[in-house]
């Protein structure tokens, strides 16, 4: 009686292990922008529990910047432009910004990052 030989060939190893390594580098170079927005999400917390009565939008961008420092956040990435103060639902820290990653030869990934938390305290206009 003979026995069928079961298991993967050497061509399915290789080509699972090129899928893998494709996510994995997909992976790599994306993860860094999302800690990266996760400072961001953070030193936006901090601004906005310490409240901002009186600050100006040019003060609250400074602390803001200052405090993104601390997360690691990179000093490129974030424009003092993409900070502004949202009043159509109360009064609200709007961070936008987009980051381009470079990937493979001409390739690259846009990712937009939106995030709003509710300011505490009076803002002048």
């Amino acid at each position: 009686m003979k026995s069928k030989q079961t298991g993967i060939t050497l061509i399915g190893f290789l080509v699972i292990l090129i899928v893998v390594a494709f996510f994995g580098y997909m992976a790599m170079r994306l993860v860094p922008a999302y800690s990266e927005y996760m400072g961001v999400t953070k030193a936006m917390n901090q601004v906005s529990t310490e409240g901002a009565d009186g600050k100006s939008l040019d003060e609250i961008r400074r602390d803001l910047l200052f405090k993104m420092g601390f997360q690691y956040v990179d000093d490129a990435t974030i424009q003092p432009q993409d900070i502004t103060i949202d009043r159509s639902n109360g009064t609200q820290l709007r961070v936008s910004y987009d980051k381009q990653i470079p990937f493979i030869y001409n390739i690259d990934f846009l990712l937009h990052f939106d995030k709003s938390v509710p300011l505490q305290g009076n803002v002048p206009l």
